[in-house]
């Protein structure tokens, strides 16, 4: 449905029409708290923060591209994270090169994949064609998923779930295309290509029968073991492509949705065996993420770090990343470029200190795992 406060453009960019400043602001709050117009909206969440580290003047840049998740999406249609994962990776590369680096955050929260493809990463290009990117990284699909799994839950009569698999094909091609456009048009002096996976928003809540019935059985069907493998072959695509087309794959599904611990004995940390292993088959991905290692899985709004410790990585709306270091103005009325110290003087071994106590320290983190040693 499409949002009486907005026209939408050819080109799926959110115009605002012409309204009085009161009329204009009710109508944010409708998208605040509208439900399932906020599914159907979408909306531009740029942000440029630079790390500036004191007695540096080398200044290096991240450019990420993608939806509402690396938005840093708030809840708000005024404002974002300030630290959302992009920007998180920017700190961890600023105190390994003793440098000052610009996270630039080219999102558009609510959009599906085709459309972070053609009117961010397309149209966009030129934040990463800029001779101090070193980093190129971008996340998709995640809306795809979002809006087909809406789609199912509505069904009545018997279940159709080609809205799933019309969602797993555009995201493949998407995510193709998106990495074969980074390739040809990033400037060449960029030193990491990276895509970011999805966990599973919804986890414990999905764990439910749904209205329709199935076709084979004539019964109603688990919603999350209907909805669970799709996204593991999404994520299955994102990391396999990743490693065909010369990008790396950070791996938030294992990151958010296990333990780190060995929690089922199998002398295996549950995070690592969740992970993508290169080279190996969708069916024995597949297979190990919805049956052999199912048992493992949690709902990433209990992250557990160690036994008696656990972390919540959703925000209240069971959808989006937590986050530390308050907000800064993106969304509705324009978005935000700035720059400061920053937050941890140091890092020894990689890791900050809330690292894996937050959704977008742990996503951010990750992607650092991949960073290159110097610029």
């Amino acid at each position: 449905m499409k949002s009486k406060c907005f026209a939408v453009k050819g080109d799926g960019d959110l115009k605002p029409k012409r309204q009085p400043t009161v009329l204009a602001a009710w109508c944010a709050l409708a998208l605040l708290t509208g439900g399932a117009e906020v599914m159907a909206s979408t909306l531009n969440q740029n942000v440029s923060w630079t790390i500036d580290r004191p007695g540096t003047s080398a200044k290096y840049r991240v450019v990420a591209y993608g939806d509402s998740i690396y938005a840093g999406y708030s809840s708000s249609v005024f404002n974002a994270a300030k630290y959302a994962a992009p920007t998180v990776d920017a700190e961890y590369l600023s105190a390994a090169w003793n440098a000052d680096v610009e996270s630039v955050r080219r999102a558009k929260s609510g959009a599906v994949a085709s459309d972070v493809y053609h009117n961010k990463i397309v149209a966009e290009r030129s934040y990463m064609q800029d001779a101090s990117t070193r980093v190129v990284t971008f996340e998709m699909c995640g809306n795809d998923g979002l809006q087909a799994r809406s789609a199912f839950r509505e069904q009545g009569g018997t279940c159709n779930v080609a809205v799933m698999e019309n969602a797993l094909q555009s995201c493949k091609t998407h995510v193709a295309a998106a990495m074969d456009f980074i390739n040809a048009n990033a400037y060449s002096g960029v030193k990491l290509k990276v895509i970011s996976n999805l966990y599973y928003p919804g986890y414990a809540a999905d764990n439910q029968q749904s209205t329709c019935t199935s076709p084979s059985t004539g019964r109603t069907v688990n919603m999350r073991d209907t909805f669970l493998p799709y996204l593991t072959k999404m994520n299955y695509w994102m990391c396999e492509f990743a490693r065909q087309k010369g990008f790396k794959c950070t791996d938030n599904f294992a990151e958010y949705m296990a333990a780190d611990y060995d929690s089922n004995g199998d002398g295996m940390i549950d995070t690592d065996g969740l992970r993508y292993i290169a080279g190996e088959s969708e069916a024995s991905y597949v297979t190990r993420i919805t049956s052999t290692l199912k048992s493992t899985i949690r709902d990433a709004n209990t992250k557990f770090v160690s036994p008696g410790t656990s972390h919540d990585y959703i925000q209240s709306d069971d959808t989006h990343p937590t986050f530390s270091g308050g907000t800064v103005r993106s969304g509705l009325f324009g978005d935000t470029t700035g720059s400061g110290a920053p937050r941890f003087t140091s890092i020894p071994g990689g890791k900050n200190p809330i690292w894996n106590t937050l959704g977008h320290e742990r996503m951010g983190w990750a992607v650092s795992t991949s960073n290159p040693v110097s610029p």
